[in-house]
């Protein structure tokens, strides 16, 4: 048997609600006991003081890109896992969006057969490898004309459907709301109008004209929403929407959660934290889409998440190389990197200024995701597999190459002094 026993951590758990001071034995992979104090631990345990530090339920990201396959000078499944389970993250669900696109049995098959090249990181004992699910895509090649064959796509093991870009087809959607139902899979869209769009690379609004950069509309993404929950309204299939980014999304989301429409939402972790004043850089990092709302969209995404209007935290880790990222912001793809990122500054921002209790971070990062994707919830509690992530608020590193596991540096954050890193996970 081996044994570990947390003493003196910071417990939070989002099922129960609860976030206490306890004892954590854990062993062979199950949690033993919690406990105020624990002195009856088998021989040979390793007893670490984790005083200062919090155990949480393990991250879920909802959905993030890999380089591989096609892009693995981006990143690689291994590093991607390496980098997930640095930044605490305890399962991982990867965009359709490779090269092949994860678009039939075969791709889903060689993904999946790749999914332990994750290990041990450089930087320490980030063991065992996060687990890897995959989102298959919903038409092929993302051309819109076409549904994949789902039900093959189901059977061969794929977490859910999407095709993690815009959509013109409207018949085709209400076709694929139709056709899903039997497969009972989780099915998401990003709402977004490209004609509506245009050439906009940021948020309209006065910070647009002062950067002299093309804004795109809040009714890029409100006209898209609005389409997709009338289908639901038609259909009756369960949806989940992607990148909600403005502040008159979160208005229409929560109304039809209110007319009790099978709907849940989810926003990227980056919409949370900055907003368009922080491009005045033109760093091209900040490039994203979809754009980094205005300040009133930043407090209202905020709301919603606090309120359970936006049930989860999504991290879109998108990463990209030096060079592609070094070019005029306009023409940068859009993306940055987040999984080694997210928690530390997340906490920071929300936590350590008051704004957000830490179980109501936690419960955006790591229940409810789960939640969003129909996977069992992770708890803290006798008797329960241990599925968990250790943070440090505390400790202090600076964002740099060589200290990230992720192959790719596309961050507006890189360079600067960070508090707060993960310890370790158990999954």
């Amino acid at each position: 048997m081996t044994s570990e026993l947390l003493q003196q951590v910071r417990v939070i758990n989002p099922v129960s609600g609860t976030d206490q001071i306890a004892d954590v034995l854990i062993a062979d992979g199950y949690i033993r006991s919690v406990a105020n104090s624990i002195y009856d631990v088998p021989n040979d345990t390793q007893i670490r003081d984790c005083r200062g530090m919090v155990l949480g339920t393990g991250l879920v990201d909802l959905y993030s890109y890999s380089g591989e396959p096609g892009f693995e000078e981006r990143e690689t499944l291994k590093s991607l896992l390496q980098a997930a389970a640095a930044g605490g993250f305890t399962r991982v669900n990867i965009l359709p969006n490779t090269s092949p696109p994860i678009d039939n049995p075969a791709v889903v098959a060689s993904l999946l057969s790749r999914r332990g090249a994750g290990g041990q990181g450089s930087r320490g004992s980030l063991t065992p490898s996060p687990h890897l699910h995959i989102w298959g895509a919903l038409t092929q090649d993302f051309a819109g004309k076409q549904m994949t064959e789902l039900a093959d796509l189901a059977a061969a093991g794929v977490v859910g459907f999407t095709d993690s870009q815009p959509w013109e087809n409207l018949l085709l959607v209400r076709r694929v709301l139709e056709y899903i139902q039997p497969l009972r899979k989780p099915v998401a869209f990003w709402c977004c109008d490209r004609q509506l769009m245009a050439n906009g690379v940021m948020r309209e609004g006065t910070d647009s004209i002062r950067f002299g950069l093309p804004g795109t509309p809040p009714s890029a993404e409100t006209s898209a929403i609005t389409a997709l929950l009338e289908l639901v309204v038609a259909t009756g299939t369960p949806v989940h929407i992607m990148r909600v980014s403005t502040a008159r999304s979160v208005e229409l989301i929560a109304a039809a959660k209110a007319s009790g429409l099978p709907i849940t939402a989810s926003t990227t972790w980056m919409h949370l934290l900055i907003d368009t004043k922080a491009i005045k850089s033109y760093n091209t990092a900040l490039r994203l889409e979809p754009p980094l709302g205005n300040p009133s969209d930043r407090a209202a995404l905020r709301r919603g998440v606090q309120t359970g209007v936006i049930d989860a935290i999504a991290i879109d880790h998108a990463p990209y190389s030096y060079e592609e990222k070094t070019v005029a912001f306009a023409e940068a793809p859009p993306g940055a990197i987040g999984f080694e990122l997210a928690l530390p500054l997340l906490w920071q921002h929300l936590v350590e200024s008051g704004e957000y209790t830490a179980s109501e971070l936690w419960k955006a990062l790591s229940t409810n995701p789960a939640m969003c994707l129909q996977q069992k919830t992770s708890e803290i509690a006798p008797g329960a597999k241990a599925e968990l992530t250790l943070f440090d608020p505390q400790h202090s590193w600076k964002v740099e190459q060589q200290n990230l596991h992720t192959l790719s540096s596309n961050t507006p954050w890189l360079g600067q002094q960070l508090q707060g890193r993960v310890v370790q996970i158990w999954c």
